[in-house]
This record gives C-alpha cells, sequence and structure tokens, in this order.
C-alpha cells in the first residue's frame, strides 16, 4: 500500500496504513489515481515542524475528499457553517488508554516524514489536503490530525522542501510542485460512482498569473547568465505574464498572440493624406494587401495615423528602415511596427478563441453581401480578403485580388 509522489524536488515513496486508517487511506491513493494532486504547490513550509500540499487551489482553503466525487444522486447535508459534509471525511484519531492524565494515541507524530490529513481545525473536516512533519516528533499535532502514512524514501528531497526559502507566511518563493502521483499498491476496491482513472495525466494550466519563480527556474543558471541574457529572459517573462493579465481583462484575444509581422503602423500623416497616396508611395517596396488611414467613425475626417499591410515580412522590414521620418504632404511621418491587434479581434469575434480560417472568413463576407448583391461568390484560393470602412461608416467595402494581381471591388450600401 504504497505511492509514489513525484515533486519538482525529487521522488517521495509513501506507505499507507490501510488498517490503522481506512478511510484516509483510500481517500489518499483513490485521489492519486485520479491525478488529483498533479501540479498541487507545497504552499506552505514551516521549517523543521511541517510541509502542506494536496489543494488544487494553493490557497489551503480549497480540496474535497474522494467521497465528495462518489454522490450516486445521495442527498447532501450541511454542517453549521453552511459547508458540504460530504466534502469531509471523518476522523480516524484512535485514544489507547490516559496514563497520569495524559492522553496515549494509537498512531502518533513521533517519526520524520508522518503524513496526516491537514483539516480545517475543527474535527471531521478531513479532505484532499495533507501534513508531512519534517522532525522526529511533532506531539503538538496528535490528537488533531488522522495519520494515515509515512514516507520511506527520499527523506532527502523532504529535507530539501523543509529548507526552502520562504516568505513570512511560510509560503516559498519558488514553486514546489507535486508533478505526478503513482499508485504502486491499491487494497481497496473503486467506490461506487468514482470517476473514471484517466488514462494520461490531464495537461496543466498555468495561466493564471503567479508571483513567485517557477519550479523549473534555475537560479544557478541565472546566475551565470551575463546581464543582457537576464535582462532579455525576464523582459520575457514579464511580458508574458502582463499578456496573460491583458487575456483575463478582454484586452487581449489570447495571450499568445501577436500582431502581423507584415503590418506597418504609420502616424504623424497631414490630414489631407489619402489611402491611395499612401499606397502608391510604399508599394515601392512590394506589394502592399492594405492600406488603411484611420478616420473618424462620424465625421469621416482623417486621425493621421495608418495601418500598412505587406505581403511578405521582407517588404514590410524594407519599408521600415526606409520611410521612417520621410516627408509626406509635408509632413515628417514616422514609421514603426505594428503592434495593433484589430485584425485578430475581428477574427476571434467570429470565430472564437481560436480564430478562424480565410474560407472562414470569405464565407462570412459571403454571407454578408446577401444574394440580391449581384456578382460572383468571392473565393479565397489563399489569398487576403479585407473589409475596410469608410470615412462615415455609411458603406463599406470588399476587396480581394485575382491570379493577374487587379484589384477588384464591390460596394454595397450597409
Amino acid at each position: 500500500m504504497s505511492v509514489l509522489v513525484e515533486t519538482s524536488k525529487g521522488d517521495l515513496v509513501i506507505d499507507v496504513f490501510a488498517s490503522e486508517s481506512p478511510k484516509a487511506s483510500l481517500n489518499f491513493l483513490k485521489l492519486c489515481a485520479l491525478k488529483y494532486y498533479n501540479d498541487c504547490k507545497f504552499f506552505s513550509v514551516q521549517r523543521d515542524f511541517a510541509v502542506q500540499s494536496g489543494d488544487p487551489t494553493n490557497t489551503g482553503r480549497g480540496g474535497a475528499s474522494i467521497y465528495s466525487m462518489c454522490r450516486c444522486g445521495e442527498e447532501e447535508e450541511k454542517d453549521g457553517g453552511g459547508e458540504s459534509r460530504r466534502r469531509f471525511f471523518a476522523d480516524e484519531i484512535v485514544k489507547t488508554l490516559e496514563k497520569d492524565q495524559e492522553e496515549l494515541y494509537a498512531l502518533k507524530h513521533d517519526q520524520i516524514g508522518t503524513v496526516s490529513c491537514a483539516n480545517f481545525g475543527r474535527e471531521d473536516t478531513n479532505q484532499s489536503q495533507f501534513l508531512i512533519t519534517t522532525r522526529d516528533s511533532v506531539p503538538d499535532l496528535d490528537g488533531k490530525h488522522t495519520i494515515f502514512g509515512r514516507v520511506v524514501e527520499g527523506l532527502d528531497v523532504l529535507q530539501r522542501i523543509n529548507e526552502a526559502y520562504c516568505d513570512e507566511n511560510g509560503r516559498p518563493w519558488q514553486n514546489i510542485r507535486i508533478k505526478h502521483t503513482i499508485v504502486l499498491d491499491d487494497p481497496f476496491e473503486d467506490p461506487k460512482g468514482m470517476p473514471e482513472v484517466p488514462d494520461e495525466s490531464p495537461k496543466v494550466d498555468r495561466s493564471v498569473p503567479d508571483d513567485r519563480l517557477e519550479d523549473d527556474f534555475d537560479a544557478e543558471a541565472a546566475q551565470e547568465m551575463d546581464e543582457i541574457e537576464l535582462e532579455k529572459k525576464t523582459r520575457e517573462q514579464e511580458a508574458r505574464s502582463r499578456a496573460v493579465v491583458l487575456e483575463m481583462i478582454g484586452d487581449l484575444p489570447d495571450a499568445d498572440a501577436k500582431p502581423p509581422e507584415e503590418s506597418l503602423f504609420v502616424c504623424k500623416l497631414n490630414p489631407v493624406t489619402s489611402d491611395e497616396d499612401l499606397e502608391i508611395i510604399f508599394s515601392r517596396f512590394g506589394k502592399v494587401t492594405s492600406c488603411d488611414v484611420i478616420r473618424d467613425r462620424r465625421t469621416g475626417d482623417s486621425l493621421c495615423y495608418a495601418f500598412i499591410n505587406f505581403e511578405t515580412k521582407e517588404m514590410c522590414e524594407a519599408a521600415y528602415f526606409k520611410m521612417d521620418n520621410a516627408l509626406i504632404d509635408d509632413r515628417r511621418i514616422h514609421v514603426d511596427f505594428s503592434q495593433s491587434m484589430h485584425g485578430l479581434w475581428k477574427n476571434f469575434r467570429k470565430f472564437g478563441k481560436k480564430g478562424g480560417t480565410e474560407d472562414d472568413m470569405v464565407n462570412a463576407a459571403n454571407a454578408k453581401r446577401g444574394d440580391g448583391s449581384g456578382g460572383a461568390n468571392w473565393q479565397s484560393k489563399n489569398r487576403t480578403l479585407e473589409v475596410k470602412g469608410r470615412g462615415g461608416g455609411r458603406d463599406y467595402q470588399y476587396q480581394h485580388y485575382d491570379d493577374d494581381n487587379n484589384n477588384n471591388t464591390a460596394k454595397r450600401d450597409r
């Protein structure tokens, strides 16, 4: 009756006391089989006392027992605090006798690596969380926590977890996670209604920003980096964290989304400069697939900036190096690579987070044109279809490019 627990600090082998604590042992073994503990942090490390894990929320307030997953249609009971009793299971603390008015227990926290249930400070509130002692004797926990196992291999790993650098609340500055759990021996039958054991470990979701170093961060390797490499890596991590936050609040369609590499942003334009003027000027560097001067939706006046898309990245780079600070219509323009997500947002809004294919966009354009618009339907043929708004927002245009490079435009009132 044992489990192999793979952590980011190494492997632990835990033997469970199936005879002495059958409920707690069954709970631990079945949760390990369901990979419930995968990616859980050791969120509390009290040096030379105990370490705590087993909460998927990594807050110390979450977690549920295997019995809460095997309801079988039974009605839930509520305790005084409104908690579901089925989330918890009862203590299995056995008193042997009282000697000199001192309570003695069949199982005690008298060895390093003793594993017991973590509770919420009340009786019979055991769930998925567990404690592992990191010193030989912790009598303060006796009679309060159900003991169900002991670490028999990997005490050096437990010691490394115990020595982790932590803040004042005992939370490690570098995450220590349970990577995987493997049940080596299980004497219990699966409870009725228990979910099916997955064939493989579930995918890890770490999209929530974290203010701690991740478990795969190599501090020694970071020290060997020169300042430029370290600064670059730090900036990449910060950018990733910010992108995740922007996705959560709805400012980005996806944290991994990137602006198109073939797009330029042009600003400080003269209000009289038109789309056609810019397209003619920038077409000297290659084929311009779209050129849009952004205008006020009500008045149609130019807002003095534009987005220009080229067919290839190389064309875009050539235009960037040559046209920045160029003089157009008596104005010194500024050119930079576009960081706009407008095109991606348009696609995501229509076709979901993963976006749509070119054919999806073309089908949507054809559907919007309607049956009475006349002319043949648009076809993709690996070509770009642009939806372009006009100054006053009174009409729209669909543009596509046919095989002989001629620009064909169909216009229809909204």
